[in-house]
């Protein structure tokens, strides 16, 4: 395909317009959790359940909807995600109670799994190796741009028209992006044979997932220790079904024959691990322990993401020209000093050493991401680009899920029963610090499987 063709254009609008819409529903609901929490009175607990239950369908939905696309075609799976996101925020926006509204946050989620595992495989299949490091930086940057907007746009709208406007502006967004995909984005080439799809093993994946997460959210109790258990069985079922079956769900020698795509989908693990539950805990921060209204604690936390948006495309470009190893990880050393910083946080901590931090991460996640996702989708062959992109989205939602896990599990320990309230501050506090210091030490020890990944590049 010719330099700079239209269906290339085509293929990367629609992939970052898609990459736009799911981080900023994301980032605007975190802003607007408090305001959700009391209007529809729920808990701490069931509050963090809103950003979790996406997360959780996404995540345990990403690897077989990711298998669906390599075998019945990328864009008929992503135009359906845009589909049932759009039809879900529709009926989010209508949720009467929070336990309803999570439900519908996880059908969210199952459209977003469908967006996840082929927007990035749709740009790597029809964009050349030696450009698709600056196409990926791009389609990260709108993924940066979404969370970078969701903040302060969401913020914004939560003050002035309720959360529910949030999700009537996600649903007009993916009402738009299925428009330009069905109108412009050409069919994938028909295959000439379709392999079986592993059902078996997809279910064993889905409630292997589910019982980790819940396993997580449900410690330090004993049902916690046993849901924990349950997923290390299944986990045992489902790589001994994927090394027998003929067509599996996931070809689990991508992970032992091919050390770039094994420690670069690692590398992403550990560093969603570390920060994603740190947004969550800072606007909470913000706007319980510090008094700030969603907007104005949006207008802080954009700092990271406008970084983010800046510095991708750059970094793409960097992925294209040196090892991604070195670039991501530069990136990953970033973001441990800005989690490291964040564990400094008091009742008077300056504004501006919170931007700091964020500046941190963000100019760190810029250089880790495109570079880390470039040598995932470069170390696989075409006719594995969905399954590879599904991995990539998992390792990040699962380690968003496990981040969230983890937060909770230390507020929860620290709190002990108590609501979030001025009264309970000083525990959240604690508590949030304790999280800062272990999501830093998990960053810093992911550097070690980034720069080990080997080169992607022979010689």
């Amino acid at each position: 395909m010719s330099r700079g063709s239209p269906v290339q254009g085509i293929a990367l609008l629609t992939s970052a317009m898609a990459s736009f819409l799911t981080p900023f529903m994301s980032a605007s609901l975190l802003i607007a959790l408090p305001v959700i929490g009391a209007k529809l009175g729920a808990s701490t607990l069931l509050l963090s359940w809103i950003p979790t239950a996406f997360l959780l369908a996404a995540a345990v939905f990403l690897v077989p909807f990711g298998r669906l696309a390599d075998l019945y075609g990328r864009r008929r799976v992503f135009a359906s995600g845009l589909a049932l996101f759009s039809v879900s925020s529709l009926l989010c926006m209508l949720a009467p109670s929070a336990q309803i509204l999570v439900l519908l946050r996880a059908l969210q989620g199952m459209g977003g799994a469908m967006i996840y595992a082929t927007a990035v495989a749709i740009i790597s299949a029809i964009i050349p190796l030696e450009r698709r490091g600056r196409a990926i930086g791009i389609n990260v940057a709108a993924t940066y741009l979404g969370l970078s907007l969701g903040p302060v746009l969401g913020g914004t709208l939560t003050e002035q028209l309720g959360w529910r406007s949030l999700f009537a502006l996600a649903a007009a967004l993916g009402l738009a992006a299925l428009l330009l995909v069905l109108w412009k984005l050409p069919a994938d080439p028909a295959r000439a044979e379709r392999e079986k799809f592993d059902i078996p093993g997809a279910v064993l994946f889905i409630l292997t997932l589910t019982a980790a997460q819940v396993g997580i959210s449900r410690l330090p109790a004993l049902r916690g220790v046993w849901y924990l258990a349950a997923a290390a069985g299944g986990a045992l079922l489902f790589i001994g079904r994927e090394l027998r079956a003929p067509a599996p769900l996931l070809n689990l020698r991508l992970f032992s024959a091919n050390r770039i795509f094994a420690f670069s989908s690692l590398a992403a693990l550990i560093t969603y691990t570390a920060t994603f539950a740190a947004s969550f805990l800072l606007s909470l921060y913000l706007q319980t322990v510090r008094g700030m209204s969603p907007q104005s604690a949006g207008v802080v936390m954009l700092c990271q993401p406008l970084v983010m948006v800046i510095f991708s495309p750059l970094a793409g470009r960097l992925a294209d020209k040196l090892e991604a190893r070195l670039v991501a990880s530069v990136g990953m050393v970033l973001v441990s000093v800005g989690l490291l910083l964040l564990a400094f946080l008091d009742y008077r901590t300056p504004v501006l050493f919170i931007v700091i931090s964020l500046a941190f991460r963000g100019l760190g996640f810029a250089f880790f991401s495109p570079p880390n996702t470039h040598a995932i989708m470069s170390a696989v062959q075409q006719e594995s680009y969905g399954i590879a992109a599904a991995v990539v989205g998992t390792m990040r939602l699962s380690g968003q899920m496990f981040s969230m896990g983890i937060a909770m599990l230390v507020l929860s320990l620290h709190l002990r029963g108590a609501p979030l309230a001025v009264e309970s501050a000083g525990r959240f506090l604690t508590g949030s610090r304790a999280s800062f210091l272990i999501f830093a030490a998990l960053c810093a020890a992911g550097i070690i499987a980034s720069a080990t990944r080997g080169r992607l590049r022979p010689g």
